[in-house]
């Protein structure tokens, strides 16, 4: 892992752990809130099983025309309702791990992050933390959170 700060996120939700649990784990809902803004996700394939593999893709219009990123990892960690780690590697749509220099992003990115999902019940709230290990605090990817946060909020009002 890189040496800069990770990207971390807080955020607190009026919902049920369960609800929240599922939005980071079933790929119905992971698909309706997750990347920035203007983003689609036509594929989201999660096994949140340890070993279990996650396939996403992330669709954009960009002015260049359409662009479509591939995502693929494994679930490191799964303690339902309280916490979710897994691994991201970019990927082509067949699921074969790529360089981010490939996607034309920094070559000094790391070929593989590693996200962490804690929930946290405050009395009916669920407080989400979320820290994504090599992708540094500041950058584009902290910004894409943000935006993927923000539309969280929206479809679990």
């Amino acid at each position: 892992m890189s040496h800069t700060q990770p990207v971390v996120i807080e955020e607190t939700f009026d919902t049920s752990i369960e609800n929240m649990w599922d939005m980071w784990t079933n790929g119905e809902h992971f698909a309706n809130w997750y990347g920035p803004q203007g983003c689609t996700i036509p594929v989201a394939d999660i096994d949140a099983t340890v070993g279990g593999q996650r396939r996403v893709s992330m669709a954009m219009e960009t002015p260049n025309g359409p662009m479509e990123m591939w995502f693929g990892g494994a679930h490191l960690e799964v303690s339902p309702l309280t916490r979710l780690v897994y691994t991201e590697v970019m990927t082509d749509p067949a699921g074969n791990p790529m360089p981010p220099s490939a996607m034309g992003m920094d070559g000094n990115k790391p070929f593989v992050t590693e996200v962490t999902v804690e929930l946290e019940d405050l009395d009916g709230r669920i407080r989400v933390t979320m820290t994504h290990a090599g992708v540094p605090a500041g950058s584009p990817g902290e910004f894409g959170w943000r935006q993927a946060f923000e539309k969280l909020v929206a479809y679990i009002a």
